[in-house]
């Protein structure tokens, strides 16, 4: 081989070994950047994000890599986290896997429609409104979103999840239950998840209001007559015994069986309890003073728990 030829080779391979670590190797962003690629960007538009962020060096010279050494899969539209001294090769796998920046909303077990109208709102990084959406349609979860995207979608989505898991649990229900529809179910899931916080207690719940509605007695729950007052937001004050006594179709005092609807969005482990409640005989229930209750078969026994919470009350300067 003469000279020349040689050295046109050496430099050849130079250059080629030089492409696959400017390629492969650590890219310039110092720390993570967000970039943004709008919907039917081409390549270049892409590339030429990427330089403007800092993401890469040249668009040019990740054009010309990604076609050389990159795969042939189209880029997908979105917000994506790069992270520091991401190499060009992993940017662009990255987004032709579409691996965007996910936020989450989150939507805690319980939480009140009116509630869940207010976390929509304050995620800033969605677009549009949203009316407060239909009492237990909404399914707690954390669900992810990218920016821009609306929040009717968003919404949407949590309606399709609830709608999703009622229908699986109720086709695994268990026989005999007092509640005889979907629609029930998730009624008195609701109560039985405003009035436990604690997930070992929920089957013992809805055990006793499953036990007062076969024998046709009143919930007597609390959450149903405040309802109606605040749709769900904290009453920030003693009940007045006018509420507690009010005649409408949610209190469950002044009226026998389930409220009209939900009181709030229960979670999977409230829907799964009052389709699979405990085996018990217990009617009644008052705290115990841990953060939990204590459950009585006869009145007697409850009347002498409520003596012993009253008691406890007392002693800690509460009545």
């Amino acid at each position: 081989m003469r000279r020349g030829g040689c050295l046109l080779f050496v430099a050849f391979v130079a250059a080629g070994v030089w492409g696959l670590r400017d390629w492969r190797g650590p890219g310039p962003a110092r720390q993570n950047i967000t970039v943004s690629i709008p919907v039917g960007a081409s390549m270049a538009t892409a590339a030429r994000e990427l330089e403007k962020a800092g993401a890469i060096r040249s668009a040019q010279r990740f054009l010309f890599f990604s076609r050389i050494l990159g795969s042939s899969q189209p880029i997908k539209a979105g917000e994506y986290r790069v992270l520091a001294h991401l190499s060009q090769a992993d940017i662009l796998k990255m987004m032709q896997g579409g691996r965007t920046l996910q936020r989450f909303v989150t939507i805690a077990e319980g939480l009140p429609s009116v509630l869940v109208q207010d976390v929509l709102a304050k995620a800033t990084e969605l677009k549009g409104s949203v009316p407060v959406p239909r009492e237990g349609s909404v399914l707690p979860d954390s669900y992810a979103y990218d920016r821009n995207q609306p929040r009717a979608a968003v919404l949407a989505r949590m309606q399709r999840a609830m709608t999703a898991y009622l229908a699986a649990a109720w086709a695994r229900r268990k026989p005999g239950l007092a509640v005889r529809s979907p629609e029930e179910a998730l009624t008195l899931a609701s109560i039985v998840e405003k009035e436990t916080g604690k997930p070992s207690e929920r089957r013992m719940v809805a055990a006793v209001y499953a036990n007062r509605l076969k024998r046709g007695m009143p919930l007597q729950a609390d959450p149903t007559f405040i309802y109606p007052i605040t749709k769900g937001r904290p009453l920030g004050r003693r009940p007045l015994l006018s509420e507690v006594h009010a005649r409408n179709a949610y209190n469950t005092y002044e009226k026998v069986g389930l409220p009209i609807g939900p009181i709030c969005n229960p979670g999977r482990a409230s829907i799964d309890a009052v389709l699979d409640p405990a085996e018990s005989n217990a009617l009644y229930f008052v705290a115990d003073g841990t953060g939990g209750h204590v459950f009585a078969d006869t009145l007697e026994q409850h009347n002498a728990n409520v003596r012993k919470w009253y008691a406890l009350r007392r002693a800690r300067g509460e009545m």
